[in-house]
C-alpha cells in the first residue's frame, strides 16, 4: 500500500446531512483514511457515531471538527500536502491520467467533500490542487470518495486489518454474519 497519508475534510453539514457525514467518516477509515476533518462546524452526535466504531472496531483514525476549512487546507499545504477536491466537474478519473498524477506527487493528500454547493474557490490552485471528478455526472459525496479512495489505494485497502485497539472482527462467510471479540 502506498505511503501516502489520506485525510477527508467534509466541507458543510446541514442538520439532515448527519447520517451520511456519518457514512462519509466511516467510509473514509473503513477504505484506508487515516484521518477525517468536519470543517466549521461540531457535530456531537457524528463524532460519537465515528469514536464509537473505532473504539469497537479498531483503527488508528483521528476526527476532527470546528477547524475553518481555509485555515485546514492552508496548514495542509504548508505542511507539503495536496489537496483533492471531488467534484463532478473535475478531471474524469477513468478517462485521465489524474490518479497517477497523484500518487506520483508522493505526498500526502487531503480529499475535500462537499455536502452541499461549494463556493467557486473551491476549483481554484489556492484550495485544490486536483479537481477530480467520479464520472461527471451529478451523484454522492459518499460514492465518489469510495472510489476515489479504492482507486488511491489500487483495491488493497479492501483487505487491510485494523488490529491496532481492535475489539470486534467480522469473520467473513458464505452466508450469515458472525461477529468474534479480540
Amino acid at each position: 500500500m502506498t505511503k501516502q497519508k489520506v485525510v477527508v475534510l467534509r466541507w458543510g453539514h446541514r442538520h439532515r446531512d448527519q447520517r451520511l457525514t456519518s457514512h462519509v467518516a466511516l467510509t473514509s477509515r473503513a477504505l484506508g483514511a487515516s484521518g477525517f476533518v468536519l470543517a466549521d462546524i461540531t457535530d456531537v452526535k457524528v463524532k460519537e457515531t465515528v469514536e464509537k466504531i473505532i473504539d469497537a472496531w479498531g483503527g488508528d483514525f483521528s476526527f476532527e471538527m470546528g477547524l475553518p476549512w481555509k485555515q485546514v487546507v492552508k496548514d495542509w499545504h504548508a505542511n507539503g500536502g495536496v489537496t483533492v477536491h471531488l467534484t463532478a466537474y473535475g478531471e474524469n478519473i477513468q478517462t485521465s491520467d489524474v490518479m497517477e498524477r497523484i500518487r506520483g506527487s508522493g505526498k500526502d493528500v487531503m480529499v475535500i467533500v462537499g455536502s452541499q454547493k461549494v463556493p467557486a474557490g473551491f476549483f481554484s490552485e489556492s484550495t485544490s490542487d486536483f479537481n477530480v471528478a467520479v464520472g461527471n455526472q451529478p451523484h454522492s459525496e459518499c460514492s465518489s470518495l469510495a472510489v476515489f479512495l479504492d482507486r488511491f489505494f489500487e483495491g488493497k485497502e479492501l483487505s487491510g486489518d485494523f488490529i491496532s485497539h481492535q475489539k470486534k472482527k467480522i469473520v467473513p462467510q458464505v452466508r450469515g454474519k458472525r461477529v468474534v471479540d479480540v
